[in-house]
């Protein structure tokens, strides 16, 4: 099953793109709202089990939204590729860094799978993840059945200005992954079932066609279910919340000399059998005075 946030409209769409709306079809059994679906997941998958017959629409792509608008809690993993750590010159971790490496990402930076995606600097750096979203919550979940508390799966961006994450003698990462539009999700929330191996998929993004990243998610240090256990054994995850589960090598802050995203290109993103997200980049028209010395002018 693929659902897609639809102009704002919880729906299901095939593989062609053709649409039935939830709210409509289900005569108001469920509510139109995307983020509101998680808390009746079980039934949701029930009633679409059931459903008879084809869409009745064509979806347009750019009425696209994130399939999980505003999750309670975004969860994000660092350094989970051993290529990654390896590139940047960091031991792999021998437990998850949920502590040392693990950050937030907030609902306001979470943008559509085609939306414009605005720089706020020239140190914007792109990082292709596979994304999960909790149907069933749950404390002190088990590794052996946590894809059983997984709705589904997205592709997702976790942009990044790299100066704010590395300046001054404490280094933070959230903000300066929290800007807006830096968290690019969808084009839709695809269940584990329309997968071949959800433990084993091709993920990957180019900038104007070149290709900045690609490695498969069995490249994971930790894999899905070993993060879900240990993040639900500190923190309970709630229906609708979403985890970015890192990124392999590739990153602009790695390379030599260092590649940064530019305004006026588009940075595509994929992963197999979930889809692509496509989104423009623009500068922005003007840039606080109180973040140009911070953002602007360096080698980070």
């Amino acid at each position: 099953m693929r659902i897609a946030n639809v102009a704002g409209r919880t729906t299901l769409i095939d593989g062609a793109g053709v649409g039935v709306d939830v709210e409509k079809a289900s005569d108001g059994q469920f509510t139109s709202d995307p983020q509101m679906l998680f808390e009746r997941w079980e039934a949701l998958l029930e009633w679409a089990g059931r459903l008879d017959g084809a869409g009745d629409f064509q979806v347009d792509p750019d009425e696209l939204g994130a399939p999980t608008p505003a999750p309670r809690q975004v969860f994000a993993i660092g350094l989970n590729y051993a290529d990654l750590a390896a590139e940047s010159n960091v031991n792999p971790p021998d437990t998850p860094p949920i502590f040392t490496r693990f950050f937030t990402k907030f609902q306001a930076s979470i943008t559509g799978p085609n939306a414009t995606v605005t720089l706020p600097s020239n140190t914007v750096d792109c990082e292709v993840e596979l994304v999960v979203a909790i149907g069933r919550g749950g404390s002190r979940i088990a590794e052996s059945e946590a894809w059983s508390h997984v709705a589904g799966l997205m592709i997702g961006q976790d942009l990044s200005v790299r100066m704010p994450l590395l300046a001054g003698p404490l280094p933070q990462l959230s903000l300066g992954k929290s800007y807006p539009g830096f968290s690019p999700l969808g084009p839709a929330l695809v269940t584990i079932d329309e997968v071949d191996d959800p433990d084993d998929l091709e993920l990957g993004c180019a900038l104007d066609g070149e290709v900045l990243q690609h490695a498969r998610t069995r490249d994971m240090i930790f894999g899905v279910g070993e993060l879900i256990a240990r993040i639900s054994a500190v923190n309970p995850l709630l229906p609708g919340d979403v985890i970015f589960t890192g990124t392999p090598a590739g990153v602009g802050a790695d390379r030599t000399p260092r590649r940064y995203l530019t305004p006026d290109s588009t940075l595509t993103s994929y992963v197999g059998g979930v889809g692509e997200l496509r989104n423009d980049l623009v500068a922005a028209p003007t840039l606080s005075s109180a973040f140009k010395p911070m953002l602007i002018g360096s080698s980070l």
